[in-house]
């Protein structure tokens, strides 16, 4: 009997089997951009947070602690793009191994996103200013606020077929005064948040895409969000 036993899926998935365990096929999954995405100084609601990336079918990405990602040699320059989502305060020691990440390899290429409060890192630090384009780093928070965006760039791939949409989110207020450079994407008009909401900019040879948004799964689940951060990686890494 057993020898009369045929397996009911057929002989293609039987073929199919034999290539996913001898590791080809993996065509899909190559073609994937891979995307750092770092944590770090600022609680997160890990599981609404990646499942928002989770939604996107083009990255494969990897939430990892700051140190982690620059501790990771063998991995570190694999990444087409990677968002920044920490919040880190201390300015940094020279002789770290972070520092020299930061002042000899990053801007090498790779895409960079500043999501939301990695705007803010290190404040009195050049690099982080010429990074995001913010040098005066001194800010005020406010939770739940319902902001009105609008695109002020429809053409630019970022924000190309995004309307303008109201959402709930946590605003920055900062002197914008001072901004070095950037071509603002998106705008809110509101007493308690900065004017410029997501902007682009470059970093040696990086593209860069700063956007203030992104407090929580208010954001996380809005779907215009999800679009513009999503074309915003795509557009770091050139794609």
């Amino acid at each position: 009997m057993l020898n009369d036993w045929k397996d009911p899926r057929g002989k293609e998935s039987q073929k199919e089997m034999k290539r996913r365990l001898a590791g080809e096929g993996n065509d899909e999954m190559e073609k994937k951009l891979k995307v750092a995405v770092i944590t770090e100084w600022h609680p997160i609601d890990v599981i609404a947070f990646q499942k928002m990336f989770e939604r996107f079918d083009e990255f494969e990405c990897y939430i990892q602690s700051l140190e982690l990602f620059v501790a990771d040699d063998k991995n570190r320059d694999v990444y087409d793009a990677v968002v920044y989502y920490n919040l880190s305060m201390p300015l940094l020691e020279e002789d770290s191994k972070t520092y020299r990440y930061f002042t000899e390899e990053m801007g090498g290429g790779q895409g960079i996103i500043l999501l939301h409060h990695a705007i803010l890192c290190y404040n009195g630090w050049d690099l982080w200013s010429e990074l995001s384009g913010v040098p005066d780093r001194n800010f005020t928070y406010h939770w739940d606020q319902t902001l009105d965006f609008h695109i002020e760039k429809p053409d630019h791939p970022i924000v190309s077929g995004v309307s303008g949409w109201r959402m709930t989110d946590e605003s920055y207020r900062f002197d914008e005064k001072t901004n070095l450079g950037n071509e603002v994407l998106i705008t809110a008009e509101h007493p308690l948040s900065v004017n410029g909401i997501a902007w682009t900019r470059n970093f040696k040879k990086s593209r860069v895409f700063c956007y203030a948004s992104g407090h929580d799964d208010s954001a996380y689940q809005n779907d215009s969000f999800q679009k513009v951060l999503r074309n915003g990686i795509l557009w770091c890494a050139r794609r």
